[in-house]
């Protein structure tokens, strides 16, 4: 029970905080005609999300960003996509006024990946916290810590989801929305540039 509850309050604590990748995952709940054509990104960043808590509580991370030229590629990679992904959602309208306009599921997993895997922060985050955390725990405790702190991931990205086709729903003539939308996009652009800080 102790191994549960620390691994829900850590990873709680790691993936409240405004990211680009909690953004994004609004974004699409709000900008889809439809709940469930957000799912794709929702489902990959979760899946990202995953992916890194096994890979940090199994150590493989840290053999990975020992490497230099590997933890250059991965920002530049991120800054680029981050670059690309602000002007998209910056030209993006919400789903009230011009659903045509929603990103297809292709770019939705295309961009979930990239801002939950070529994000250095997320990265270093969940590696640094999650994984030195989990060496605490040994055999089924280390097991239920793990899943513990994937299932507040998958629970989250779902509510973001929600959250924001209700927001849509709340704003009939869409003007909320497309605040957000140019907000979103301003924020991922200054995500990126702080990166470009750090790489130089």
């Amino acid at each position: 029970m102790e191994a549960i509850i620390h691994g829900i309050i850590l990873a709680f604590g790691l993936i409240l905080p405004l990211g680009v990748q909690n953004v994004f995952i609004f974004s699409q709940g709000a900008t889809q005609p439809r709940l469930i054509r957000a799912f794709p990104a929702t489902i990959t960043a979760a899946l990202c999300d995953t992916l890194l808590i096994l890979l940090a509580v199994f150590g493989l991370s840290v053999i990975v960003l020992q490497f230099e030229w590997l933890r250059f590629a991965l920002m530049a990679a991120g800054i680029l996509f981050l670059l690309y992904m602000g002007w998209v959602i910056w030209r993006s309208k919400p789903a009230a006024n011009e659903p045509t306009n929603a990103l297809p599921i292709r770019q939705q997993v295309v961009f979930a990946s990239t801002v939950s895997l070529l994000n250095p922060h997320a990265i270093l985050d969940t590696v640094g916290v999650i994984g030195t955390s989990a060496l605490k725990y040994s055999g089924t405790e280390q097991l239920f810590f793990t899943l513990a702190c994937i299932a507040v991931s998958w629970i989250w990205f779902f509510g973001l989801t929600f959250a924001g086709a209700v927001m849509t729903k709340l704003d009939g003539t869409g003007s909320i929305m497309t605040v957000f939308q140019k907000s979103s996009a301003l924020f991922i652009w200054a995500t990126a540039i702080y990166l470009f800080t750090g790489l130089i």
